[in-house]
């Protein structure tokens, strides 16, 4: 699983020209469901993205989680991650996880995401999206699982 994280002062989703989603002041998640991704993988994901802290603190120091500020998360599906760009000049999406399995795994995602926390927006699996963001900062991480373990790159 393959995640980057921009902390946001607003960010919104549109499809078919009517907004699906909006946060303020929160994390936008955009998501790549890999092959070998299951429910333990995306729960321990979550935690990661609820916990990082990227929010400054009253010293200007990134110390504050999402949890911390009460901040909106959006998630947004985004199986392009996944590519293999590793050679030629078109894209590979051989690591992605094939469609059924990846609208599971972000819908488990959403599910759990909500049952875990107050503001928690989402993309459409599978629709052509217009995502709107403005970055604070801008600040960006990719989170990465691999093997039963979660790393920042």
């Amino acid at each position: 699983m393959i995640t980057i994280i921009q902390r946001v002062s607003s960010a919104s989703v549109t499809v078919n020209n009517a907004t699906i989603a909006t946060i303020n002041q929160g994390i936008l998640a955009l998501v790549a469901i890999e092959k070998q991704d299951d429910a333990p993988r995306v729960e321990k994901l979550l935690q990661r993205i609820l916990n990082y802290r990227i929010f400054c603190d009253s010293n200007n120091r990134m110390n504050l989680s999402l949890k911390q500020i009460n901040g909106g998360l959006l998630l947004v599906p985004q199986f392009t991650l996944a590519a293999d760009t590793n050679t030629g000049n078109r894209p590979s999406f051989t690591p992605a996880a094939a469609p059924a399995h990846g609208e599971k795994m972000f819908n488990h995602l959403i599910t759990t995401a909500q049952s875990q926390y107050s503001t928690v927006e989402s993309g459409l699996f599978g629709a052509d999206m217009q995502v709107s963001l403005t970055n604070d900062g801008p600040v960006t991480f990719t989170l990465q699982s691999k093997s039963n373990t979660l790393f920042h790159q």
